[in-house]
């Protein structure tokens, strides 16, 4: 399902016409995930890139996350792509998080099939992603993880809904180096 359908089907559905996942489903520890806003992140060995990111994200420690914790959590890596502090993420900027913080294809390492995840920010299609554009897509991408609407996400939810890694034989999505940049400057 395209990135646009599962948000509107995450929009528009009921809670009573959303499947519930079963708990059985194992959980996909990988080294490498993107977040939904498209922040990589690399788990030293033997961790888990999504609970990095998510106990990151997690403000209050109390083991879910809220839309405004996805927001602010957005806002912060805002900050960190608008190099020259301008209040948008231009052109030059999107290009730097492309080829440098996370090249190539980032849709096989998140929770959300983005290829894109900045640059699909820009609703206005100027080129370039205001902060309230990031922060429309945070709110819009948490309400398509929000698979039950209750308003929260636990890390347990997002392991369960991951992707599973690529069949054996297929090529390494997750290889180092093969993706993201673990030794990207992102600091500006």
């Amino acid at each position: 399902m395209t990135p646009l359908l599962l948000l509107l089907a995450a929009q528009t559905a009921t809670p009573a016409a959303i499947p519930s996942i079963p708990p059985a489903i194992s959980r996909h520890v990988r080294p490498l995930f993107v977040s939904p806003m498209g922040e990589p992140f690399t788990a030293v060995k033997g961790g888990d890139a999504l609970a990095d990111w998510f106990q990151q994200a997690d403000r209050d420690r109390n083991g879910t996350l809220t839309k405004d914790e996805m927001t602010a959590d957005a806002e912060r890596f805002f900050a960190t792509l608008d190099v020259n502090h301008d209040g948008e993420i231009d052109p030059d900027e999107i290009m730097r998080y492309e080829t440098q913080i996370a090249p190539r294809n980032r849709r096989n390492l998140g929770l959300l099939s983005l290829s894109e995840p900045v640059a699909t920010a820009d609703t206005n299609f100027n080129r370039g992603v205001s902060l309230e554009e990031f922060r429309v897509a945070a709110r819009s991408r948490f309400a398509a993880l929000d698979l039950d609407h209750r308003g929260t996400l636990s890390l347990d939810l997002l392991q369960r809904i991951r992707p599973a890694p690529p069949a054996p034989g297929k090529r390494n999505m997750d290889a180092p180096g093969d993706h993201l940049d673990p030794n990207a400057d992102t600091t500006g």
